[in-house]
């Protein structure tokens, strides 16, 4: 039986919580290398570094109040862009605040350890470690007030300093401000970035806040405003008090400033507030980082143990008991600095999941969603969060990107190894994606079938065509064209060897020849639509296919293929340099033979969206012959709801457009070629997409239009639009993630 936590954390704890996760590193380790980056303008860096964050903490705001549960920012991703970024998301940030939570005792005791001897600092490290984990099995009342007491203390000695020293200034530390121009700014914002991640961590606990839609938001933007002042005025004093050169080398900047402005008896005061300031981070991090594991094992994407709540304190034990393990392991054994700062990148990156997060949840329009507390500023403001976390991503040094991407890498394998076959879920911005492309191709559709320019296509055929097969052919282009407007084009191609002049194999009239000119002047006799018959000598006939549509503004290429093996691709096929390089549509056709229609089916592969080529032709020649069109999609046998919901809403849509009676049939198979051929069994005439193919991959796999096309008797049109054509590596990407 799942347990609920105890809802006892107040403003102030949520404030003080917040702070202390962001008080830390930021002004007592990083300041010094900052400063490197940028000059005096370090100021300017912690202030621009502030404003970035704003999107990040207004959509958890929102969010939390909307989903207030254990996991914060990984609840938020998870629930908006599906299990697998959410697994990414959630142990990533697990890692992060574990590893800054160990740097933050490690840099506490270095400060301590400037007043007193110590025995070992990993040991003192250790010690307190020990005692913060204690705590927070305890429960996290106590957590919060032990937070509060430790947030004011630091403020007040931090406050002290301010005014005491604001006051001894060198203006002239000041001057020139941009020393490293614009881009050190950027530069060091993008290594101070990390100071304020602790805004958006106390969401991880929003589980356990009174009043959310009031606390969570107002206790955010609270603590982002107090830390960023804070920051800015002692980075301001900070640079106004010591020399350029000394505060760039300085690795403990608020030491070395007390030292000079007042000497030993207040050093004890700034040590305890580094202490006290390093020490909440760490155990911030404790509180916050235990709820990600047990999120993760509410969401059956992490292991079952971790979602163990203590009956008496109430309290996740196995997950407060592994992380605060975890962090013991990493101060004994791994240089945390580097491994922390390399978590930097993935930080800004969860920042930009949470800020799409959002805007997936909003776009949706789900009943269930009603957040107590909106946004301003939407979506302008997440956009904006987007946008300029990749930026700030960019300005990053190599270190800190390869550490991220490592945690990315090894949340997918998690999922994929683990988690995969245990949730059936998926996001909301997935099915937000779908319905997208599912209203553009709709419109897209829509505009073709609203088309009234007239329409030109060629057909093209060869010597060994017979004269059923190009009746077959005469007849499905003709639907078209009558209703657009326009003319068939038949013309035969003849190859020639190259030895041979054109003009000599142009001059010869053939008993075939006329034979040819006869029966195709007999087959459109009682057509209602211009038809031109030409012959072409050539030799190479598929340039020859090219030029001539080229040539002459062909719309549509209507020709017909045999079947062919995959041993042929690897090889070439002429139908595939013809849709290639065709100026235009190109359609083939197998197995073809005239006969009556009524029913065609069109049916896609991979997305369930139709080209509107396909859905314009299918309409066209229904209309003609009397015919219902009927669309299949084939979806495995656990396929979500959402994405059933998204395939029916469009395939109604094409019945709103479509002239025609439509039907709509999504097959449930785990076999597609198997289950669509046994779908197919009533129809008449097939649609399939088709694109060119590539030989090696195509040698070993084969395309699943193909194999269909081979599987079936039916006649079978192979549509491939021009606005399809392979340019993108992105496309069948996307389709897989969307549609598999």
């Amino acid at each position: 039986m799942t347990k609920d936590l105890e809802r006892d954390l107040g403003l102030s704890a949520v404030i003080a919580i917040s702070m202390g996760a962001m008080i830390g590193s930021g002004i007592f380790i990083l300041p010094g290398i900052a400063m490197a980056e940028a000059g005096p303008a370090v100021i300017l860096a912690f202030v621009v570094a502030a404003i970035l964050v704003v999107p990040a903490a207004l959509s958890i705001a929102e969010l939390g109040t909307a989903m207030p549960e254990a996991g914060g920012d990984y609840v938020f991703i998870e629930r908006g862009m599906g299990p697998a970024m959410g697994t990414i998301a959630g142990l990533g940030t697990w890692l992060m605040l574990m590893l800054k939570g160990a740097l933050a005792l490690v840099g506490g005791m270095f400060y301590l350890e400037a007043v007193m001897a110590l025995p070992s600092v990993e040991a003192v490290a250790v010690t307190f470690a020990v005692v913060l984990i204690a705590i927070n099995l305890i429960g996290v009342k106590q957590t919060g007030g032990l937070q509060l007491i430790m947030v004011v203390v630091m403020l007040v000695i931090l406050s002290v300093f301010v005014a005491g020293s604001i006051i001894q200034v060198d203006g002239a530390n000041y001057d020139p401000f941009f020393t490293e121009g614009m881009g050190g700014v950027f530069t060091a914002t993008a290594t101070v970035l990390v100071s304020y991640a602790g805004v958006t961590k106390v969401a991880a606990v929003a589980e356990e806040i009174e009043d959310p839609g009031r606390n969570l938001p107002l206790g955010l933007l609270v603590s982002l405003v107090a830390t960023s002042i804070l920051y800015a005025l002692l980075v301001f004093v900070l640079v106004g008090v010591i020399e350029g050169e000394a505060l760039a080398g300085e690795e403990a900047p608020m030491a070395e400033a007390v030292d000079l402005l007042f000497g030993e008896l207040f050093l004890y005061a700034i040590v305890l507030a580094a202490l006290l300031a390093l020490v909440s981070t760490a155990n911030a991090g404790i509180l916050t980082a235990s709820r990600y594991p047990l999120a993760l094992s509410r969401d059956d994407l992490f292991l079952d143990v971790f979602e163990y709540i203590h009956p008496r304190f109430a309290t996740p034990a196995v997950a407060i008991l592994s992380t605060g393990g975890i962090m013991i392991l990493a101060i004994l054994t791994l240089d945390v600095e580097q491994i922390a700062k390399s978590a930097g990148a993935f930080q800004i990156l969860v920042y930009i999941l949470v800020c799409g997060a959002l805007i997936a949840f909003r776009e949706r329009d789900l009943e269930w969603y009603d957040p107590e507390f909106s946004t301003p500023g939407y979506p302008w403001v997440q956009l904006f969060g987007i946008a300029s976390g990749v930026f700030i991503i960019s300005r990053m040094e190599l270190l800190p990107i390869v550490g991220s991407v490592g945690i990315v890498i090894g949340g997918f394998v998690w999922y994929k190894l683990y988690a995969q076959e245990r949730v059936e879920r998926e996001g909301i911005a997935k099915g937000l994606a779908r319905r997208e492309a599912g209203r553009q191709f709709v419109r897209d559709t829509e505009a073709q079938l609203e088309r009234s320019d007239q329409y030109e296509v060629l057909i093209p055929i060869r010597r060994d065509v017979t004269r059923e097969q190009e009746d077959a052919l005469i007849q499905m282009a003709a639907p078209i064209v009558r209703r657009r407007g326009g003319r068939i084009r038949v013309v035969r191609f003849d190859e020639v060897p190259d030895q041979v002049p054109l003009d000599t194999a142009a001059d010869e009239l053939t008993t075939e020849d006329v034979e040819f000119e006869t029966r195709t002047d007999h087959l459109v006799r009682y057509l209602e639509v211009p038809v031109e018959v030409g012959e072409i000598v050539s030799h190479d006939s598929r340039h020859a296919v090219v030029n001539f549509a080229e040539r002459t503004g062909a719309d549509l290429v209507l020709a017909r293929q045999r079947p062919t093996s995959r041993l042929e691709t690897l090889f070439g096929r002429d139908a595939d340099w013809i849709m290639e390089h065709a100026p235009c549509d190109v359609v083939f056709v197998q197995h073809e033979q005239r006969g009556e229609i009524d029913e065609i089916a069109v049916v896609t592969d991979r997305s369930p969206f139709n080209d509107p080529l396909k859905v314009e032709l299918a309409d066209a020649m229904a209309d003609t012959v009397g015919a219902s069109v009927r669309f299949l999609f084939a979806v495995s046998e656990d396929a979500p709801e959402e994405l059933l919901e998204t395939v029916e809403e469009y395939h109604d849509d094409l019945d709103d457009l479509c002239t025609v009676p439509v039907d709509s049939t999504i097959v449930r198979t785990d076999d597609e070629v198997e289950g669509l051929s046994e779908a197919l069994a009533s129809a008449d005439l097939v649609m399939l997409s088709t694109v060119t193919h590539r030989r090696l991959p195509d040698l070993f796999v084969e395309r699943r239009s193909d194999r269909l096309a081979a599987a079936i008797e039916q006649p079978v049109l192979l549509v491939h639009s021009k606005k399809t054509r392979r340019g993108s590596f992105l496309r069948p990407i996307l389709n897989r993630v969307l549609f598999d």
